[in-house]
């Protein structure tokens, strides 16, 4: 479960007033006022001088309290010159980004705990999902079509439950668990693994932009900086120290997805996997988490047991539950045969004579209206459906 460790607590550099609005910690480039803008130049100093060695920026701050002093402290010379600073400054107005330090009120208190924190967030969007209930969902960049739609299902399911949903907007399962939250009409966030001035990859410029709609983008890294590799174990760290739990949905043996997994362990969070194929590269990932302790997921509620959250009612948004007359014929032909016995995806596939990849997606449909489920045995099950108001389940 969500542990949250306790660190001694960092003075604000900053006299908070009497009565704060909710973002009065956050650093706007776009302000008038002079004081203001020289904090957020020294926070920037700060960043790009100690921003990949955030052990070190939390000791120093730790002591000083502020990030001017902090650099004294740490005796490292200044990354940037002041034309670069009042760059990165202009660069961050242009492109929505806010500066939230870590002496905020409003910073994270899960990465305010963690032992290398990111001494300043750059925000695109509303701070505020930061603080309430976030579930991370990982996995590969060539997802399959199952895994893919899992991860849609999982994110409108957290997200219709209020859960804001975590990711890194990479390819593949990320971008699915996205959308999934976005077309609940839920929040998202999303943390990058390279400046705010770019988003990675080019092609979800769009989907980050309806992400900072709805919920915030996130970076620890300066402006500027491109997506090389040795940032992104860097990025996942956060993804995983902003939540409760990670799911991991599909993952090869050296995905960076398990590298969020060990954080989340490390971080006290709380690991949840999806069981695959043992035959499938993409399993081999979740399975091994499975095999070592990781809480495996065999329906879309085991989620909510899994993190000790109440499961939520299904809403009148959830897919309908008792609408037969509305699937394809091969959606009928499954509930047909599961009518008569429960099945795994491959007894299933032989009895239908349909080839098991082809079963994906009207399974992954069916699951969502709630009319086949998976026992604990992972077989495929026709579900007993409560019509409303009717007295007892139906088949």
């Amino acid at each position: 479960m969500f542990l949250t460790p306790t660190i001694p607590s960092i003075t604000p550099s900053a006299t908070p007033s009497a009565t704060p609005a909710p973002d009065t910690n956050l650093l706007d480039p776009g302000c008038s006022d002079p004081s203001k803008l020289a904090e957020l130049r020294d926070w920037l100093q700060l960043q790009a001088t100690l921003g990949l060695a955030p052990e070190l920026a939390r000791e120093c701050l730790l002591r000083s309290g502020n990030p001017r002093e902090a650099l004294v402290l740490c005796g490292r010379s200044k990354a940037l010159s002041r034309v670069a600073l009042d760059a990165a400054v202009v660069a961050l107005r242009r492109h929505g980004y806010r500066a939230l330090p870590i002496t905020a009120r409003n910073y994270p208190e899960p990465l305010a705990a963690l032992r290398d924190p990111a001494p300043l967030l750059l925000i695109a969007g509303d701070p505020a999902p930061l603080s309430g209930t976030l579930v991370a969902i990982v996995g590969a960049r060539a997802a399959t079509v199952y895994g893919l739609e899992m991860a849609r299902a999982l994110g409108q399911r957290l997200a219709r439950a209020g859960v804001t949903v975590v990711s890194g907007l990479a390819r593949g399962i990320d971008a699915a668990a996205h959308r999934g939250a976005l077309e609940a009409s839920g929040r998202s966030v999303a943390v990058q693994a390279c400046g705010p001035d770019r988003v990675y990859p080019a092609e979800h410029r769009r989907l980050a932009s309806e992400i900072a709609e709805r919920g915030a983008l996130l970076t620890e890294l300066p402006v500027g900086t491109p997506p090389r590799p040795q940032y992104f174990p860097l990025r996942n760290r956060l993804i995983s120290g902003l939540c409760c739990g990670v799911i991991v949905i599909e993952a090869r043996e050296r995905s960076g997805s398990l590298i969020t997994a060990r954080h989340a362990l490390d971080q006290g969070r709380e690991v949840m996997a999806l069981p695959g194929p043992v035959t499938s590269p993409t399993s081999w990932g979740p399975n091994r988490l499975i095999r070592d302790g990781a809480i495996p997921i065999l329906e879309v509620d085991d989620v909510f047991e899994g993190l000790g959250l109440p499961v939520p009612a299904q809403s009148a948004e959830d897919p309908p539950a008792d609408e037969p007359d509305r699937l394809g014929r091969l959606g009928k032909t499954i509930l047909a045969a599961l009518a008569e016995q429960a099945m795994s995806r491959d007894e299933l596939g032989r009895r239908i004579e349909r080839d098991p990849q082809q079963l994906d997606l009207a399974l992954v449909d069916l699951e969502l209206r709630g009319l086949v489920r998976r026992d604990r045995d992972g077989r495929m099950v026709k579900a007993l459906v409560q019509r409303p108001g009717a007295r007892g389940p139906v088949k």
